[in-house]
Formats: C-alpha cells, structure tokens, sequence
C-alpha cells in the first residue's frame, strides 16, 4: 500500500477553496431565503387579512341567523297561543252543540224541565264565552 503524503499548503490551498466556495453559496442561500421569508411574511399577512375578512363575514352571517331564530321563536309563540285558542273555541262550540242536541232531544221526549235547564246552562256558558 502507497501512502500518500500531502504537503500542509496544498491542504490548506484545499481547506481555503472548499470554505471558500462554501462561503460564496452561503451568502447567496442567505440573500435568497432572505427575499423568501419576506414573500412568506407577505404571504402570511395576506393570508391573515384575507381570514380576518372572513372571520367578519361569519360572525355577521351568525348574528344574522340569530335574529331569524329570535323572529322564528317569536312567530312560533304567537302560533302557539292562536293554535290554543282556536283549540279552546273549538271545545266550547262543541259544547253548545252537544247542550243544543240534549235540548232537542228533550223537548221531543217532553221532558220540558229538563230542556228549560239545559237551555239555562247553555245561556250562561254563552255569556261565560262573551266576557272572555
């Protein structure tokens, strides 16, 4: 086996080149990742803005549904009470028209006191209903 012996300035000559050309690549990374991480900022920035607008968007959509939702609650409430009453009109004129039936059928059976207080009943669940 042949050794090689390297003289100490042509390993310095190689240490000098390779540092050299080492720095030389160096710098030039550098300036480029330097104009990069401005583009990125930039980018970021954009990119914020552009989310910040549409963070807005959506709590003003959200704000906006919110209002419909108060407004549908709202409307479904007085559905709600129209819906009872309507239900409650509808009981009472059930019941005068069962009494009006009960005041028929006796009248044809000839049972006159009993249609006098049927009649009695239905007056005052009449007069009950006027002052509601």
């Amino acid at each position: 086996m042949k050794l090689r012996i390297f003289s100490m300035r042509r390993r310095v000559a190689r240490m000098v080149l390779r540092k050299g050309r080492f720095n030389i690549q160096y710098k030039h990374k550098k300036k480029n990742g330097t104009n990069d991480l401005k583009g990125k900022y930039r980018r970021l920035k954009a990119d914020i803005e552009e989310i910040g607008k549409e963070q807005k968007s959506i709590k003003e959509g959200q704000s906006q549904v919110r209002e419909k939702f108060k407004a549908i609650e709202m409307e479904c409430q007085v559905l709600k009470k129209e819906t009872e009453l309507i239900t409650q009109r509808s009981a009472l004129t059930h019941l005068r028209l069962a009494l009006l039936f009960h005041i028929l059928k006796a009248r044809e059976e000839g049972d006159f006191a009993k249609a006098a207080q049927l009649t009695q009943w239905l007056r005052e669940l009449i007069a009950r209903d006027n002052m509601q």
